[in-house]
């Protein structure tokens, strides 16, 4: 099974942190990052969609983040 997660964060060192530990546990960048202005909060934003073959049927309380 294909399993896909978006991460996101504020545009500071932890949303590369983020997305350093899911590569560094076999999630592979899907796609082109995102970056926009939250315009409710005044900060920019930024996303990364990623994916991982994990053994298994899909199962809505799968814990993405614990792949």
């Amino acid at each position: 099974m294909m399993a896909y997660r978006f991460l996101s964060e504020d545009d500071t060192s932890a949303f590369c942190h983020k997305v350093t530990k899911a590569l560094s546990n076999g999630w592979m960048l899907y796609g082109e990052p995102v970056y926009v202005f939250d315009h409710a909060r005044g900060v920019m934003r930024c996303g990364q969609a990623v994916t991982k073959e994990i053994d298994g049927e899909y199962d809505p309380d799968i814990k993405l983040g614990e792949l």
